[in-house]
């Protein structure tokens, strides 16, 4: 059995693989184990991704690589596994059923069960099943033992300890039954707001559009409820949003935006839009495609007990000095690896299994 240590050096390594692939170059670069086997191949894979769901664009899957070549240092690895670092515990079989809703999505998961010395069973979404397979085989190159440690299945789940699992409300219901035996993680639907208290600069509204558009807005990170004051006026709002008018340019957002639209203006909804992005005064946190949500509040006392009532429904809060574990504007699409889903510790969930 590998030590801690060696599963580290492991992702270090795919890190530094995927740090050849970013939105300001791809470049093959020397000294990186095994490129001459993983490279191009996984450049055919980007390829495979995008053809095989429009929403995973060139720039959304580079983000997204990016951003886990950012998270796989050495540094970040080490303060993620402290506080399981030392304590053992017998190698089960963890199986994860993946969202495919932005690029990686599962990655998060399935880092912690093999990081944490399990073996892993992965049960992808049909619309991200491209990236994940070969990363897992670069990975079993640069970690001989993590060879026959991880499965990829579509055929219905057997043989395994505990499960994450992740989907909509509705599919959540079926998995807590489902899976009720084992140990497990049941992630449901969660959107993320941000509070607007009238304070903010213009940067903070142009930081706001990445929150907003990342992934068309598609993770639970992303940006989809505004609360704002009694009587605010969008326009700072609008100026900052303007920055990402080129999204409209993608066909599949384009055809959401027209048919979000006609929908509202037939029910003869009051809206407010600047040719790519609606708002809507609604009291609901997930939001269409093309589509922000807003609620003015009365004072920030009430918002914030309302926001604590409705935890379970919120991924993050983007705002600038306003609550507590608050996230800063711009930064919903840059997790630490520290920062887990729904709140809940996945490595201390591993090692009690």
């Amino acid at each position: 059995m590998t030590s801690i240590q060696d599963r580290i050096n492991a992702f270090v390594k795919l890190g530094t693989f995927l740090s050849q692939f970013s939105n300001k170059k791809i470049e093959k670069k020397e000294n990186i184990e095994h490129n001459e086997l993983f490279f191009d191949g996984f450049l055919h894979q980007i390829k495979l991704a995008q053809e095989y769901n429009s929403w995973f664009t060139k720039d959304n899957i580079l983000f997204a690589l990016e951003s886990w070549s950012t998270s796989l240092t050495a540094d970040n690895l080490k303060n993620f596994t402290a506080s399981v670092t030392g304590k053992s515990n017998i190698p089960k079989t963890v199986a994860i059923i993946m969202a495919g809703n932005i690029p990686l999505v599962g990655f998060h998961d399935f880092l912690s069960v093999l990081i944490s010395g399990h073996a892993v069973l992965v049960k992808q979404s049909s619309n991200d099943k491209h990236l994940l397979p070969y990363l897992a085989k670069y990975l079993e190159f640069v970690e001989n033992n993590f060879k026959g440690n991880i499965k990829f299945t579509e055929e219905k789940l057997t043989n395994f300890d505990a499960v994450i699992a992740t989907g909509s409300d509705n599919t959540a219901r079926y998995f807590e039954y489902y899976f009720k035996n084992k140990p497990n993680i049941i992630r449901k639907s969660r959107n993320s707001v941000a509070v607007i208290t009238g304070n903010e600069t213009d940067e903070d509204f142009v930081k706001l559009a990445d929150d907003v558009f990342q992934y068309f807005g598609l993770g639970c990170r992303s940006v989809s409820k505004l609360y704002v004051p009694k009587d605010y006026q969008f326009d700072q709002f609008f100026n900052g949003m303007y920055q990402k008018k080129e999204i409209i340019n993608n066909a599949k957002y384009a055809n959401n935006y027209d048919y979000n639209k006609a929908v509202y203006l037939m029910s003869e909804f009051d809206l407010l839009e600047n040719g790519f992005l609606m708002i809507k005064e609604d009291e609901s946190y997930a939001s269409p495609i093309a589509t922000i949500f807003y609620e003015y509040y009365d004072n920030e006392i009430d918002l914030k007990i309302k926001l604590h009532q409705d935890k379970e429904k919120i991924q993050c809060i983007v705002s600038k000095n306003f609550i507590e574990n608050e996230v800063g504007f711009g930064e919903t699409q840059h997790p630490k690896l520290t920062d887990y889903a729904d709140g809940i510790n996945t490595l201390e969930f591993l090692t009690s299994i």
